[in-house]
């Protein structure tokens, strides 16, 4: 099975509330954007409009892979953008910024694709253990970009105080996989680390200006300069790591509390995830209650088995609660304690009916739709649906898939342009050119000429209704001329 093949195969809708005040200083949009992060998203925005950071605020990060609707609210100023790939509806106005809190649930439909047979057999039972057992709430891949893009968990060198390790994972390790002008500054500052002086040709370097600008000043300040990031960008760099204790955590919880043949391993991107798919009741019952902790310096544990493995994934990293704090700015980088349920529950969830996939002849594909809290990963429930036939895509995958995408564009592009002015030139033989190698006449080629290129071809015939009436029109003033003219009085 694949998901995500097609932007529209992905779609999340969130459902809001907020509290409007029609003198309120943020205004409240609907962003409607399709194969671009959230953050990608806020940065052109905020660029575009020359606003400062933080004048943006939102509920929650949503999938750059796929269209997503989500809140955003800007301080002060209006703002208006209807671009293919991002599109802004006003809603009113509030009193104060968006968070979490205004995000009540998110309503995904996404489209499996490359199904076969077997795996249509096997589905229904699937989703009645879906619906009997749920799904561990794990964070899923896309959450790790950072390991996929090859920065690694730069919250772990900030709690080392290895400060411009950090920043270089951040400004200067350009990944493998991006294609864009940002890996292209990043290029350069890896091949340039130092010299912060220099001009760089790329204008993607404009998101690192006030970082440079830092360096500038002192080129040996790497935690100053570090500071200099975005905060929530900070925030979710410090929350990534979080979440891997959190998923690790997790896994080792479920092999405290259930037997090993009632769990089935699932690889992503930071590793391997544990699922289950047979409990106990009253196990079910303790599952369905827990909540298992991000954990931070103050985090405290009501249950042993939960402490025991929330132990177990620090002990991993050869740390301790203690440990996870930034000495040198614990008001700026700080560790948040906050519990998450281990299982979710997705709502009304609906398979649609088995269709012939384009994409994928002769396989099938069908549309599964479902709503989830917020914070929850859609992707996690399709996976755990389709566990039998799951896998994920290896790096040279990913950059054949790329490649596709891009040619692709690079058509759609091509297509969108006026097609370019006839030029005789091309189509004239040369001596010697016009010949195969077996002797026989060649046809010229007239590309990038349209095959049907204006050659200042006459005029096209007249149909026979204008034929007729012109004639018609003829007779009469030929009538008309030959009368004497009208005396005008005796």
């Amino acid at each position: 099975m694949r998901i995500k093949q097609k932007p529209e195969d992905f779609s999340v809708k969130e459902s809001y509330r907020f509290d409007e005040a029609p003198d309120g200083r943020f205004r409240v949009y609907l962003m409607d954007k399709q194969k671009l992060a959230t953050f990608a998203a806020i940065d052109r925005i905020r660029d575009r409009f020359g606003l400062k950071p933080g004048a943006i605020s939102y509920c929650g990060l949503k999938d750059k892979q796929g269209r997503t609707e989500q809140l955003i609210a800007v301080e002060g100023v209006e703002v208006d953008v209807q671009e293919p790939d991002l599109r802004l509806k006003f809603l009113g106005r509030s009193a104060t910024p968006l968070s979490s809190a205004n995000t009540t649930s998110n309503r995904f439909s996404v489209t499996v694709r490359a199904l076969k047979e077997s795996d249509l057999g096997q589905l229904n039972l699937a989703a009645a253990e879906v619906n009997r057992l749920g799904v561990v709430n794990y964070f899923d891949s896309q959450r790790f970009g950072s390991l996929k893009h090859g920065q690694g968990y730069i919250a772990k060198d900030l709690i080392r105080g290895d400060y411009e390790t950090a920043l270089k994972n951040y400004l200067a390790k350009p990944s493998p996989l991006d294609r864009s002008e940002d890996a292209k500054v990043k290029q350069f500052w890896q091949q340039h680390w130092g010299d912060f002086g220099r001009r760089v040709p790329f204008e993607a370097n404009r998101k690192y200006r006030r970082v440079l600008l830092s360096l500038r000043e002192d080129p040996k300040d790497f935690l100053k300069a570090f500071l200099q990031i975005d905060s929530d960008y900070r925030a979710m760099l410090i929350f990534t790591f979080q979440s891997w204790l959190w998923n690790e955590g997790v896994r080792r919880l479920l092999q405290l509390l259930l037997p090993r043949e009632h769990l089935f391993p699932m690889p992503y991107q930071a590793g391997t995830l544990l699922f289950h798919r047979d409990a106990a009741a009253d196990t079910l019952r303790l599952l369905r209650s827990l909540r298992f902790p991000l954990l931070a310096p103050d985090s405290t544990f009501n249950d042993d088995r939960v402490r025991e493995a929330a132990m177990w994934a620090l002990g991993k990293e050869k740390l301790t609660l203690a440990d996870l704090r930034v000495a040198g700015a614990p008001r700026l980088l700080y560790f948040k304690h906050e519990e998450r349920p281990v299982l979710i529950y997705p709502d009304k969830l609906v398979l649609g009916r088995a269709q012939r996939d384009e994409l994928n002849r002769p396989l099938g594909k069908l549309n599964v739709a479902f709503t989830l809290p917020p914070g929850s990963y859609a992707t996690l429930v399709v996976k755990r649906l389709f566990h039998f036939s799951y896998r994920e895509d290896a790096e040279d995958e990913i950059r054949a898939s790329q490649a596709r995408a891009a040619q692709a564009k690079a058509e759609e592009l091509q297509r969108a342009e006026p097609a370019p002015p006839f030029t005789p030139s091309v189509a004239k033989r040369s001596r010697g050119a016009d010949l195969d190698s077996a002797g026989s006449e060649r046809r010229p080629t007239l590309s990038p000429v349209p095959p049907q290129a204006p050659r200042q071809s006459p005029p096209a015939p007249v149909g026979f209704r204008a034929r007729q009436q012109a004639r018609k029109s003829a007779r009469a003033a030929a009538r008309a001329a030959s009368k004497p003219p009208k005396s005008r009085g005796k």
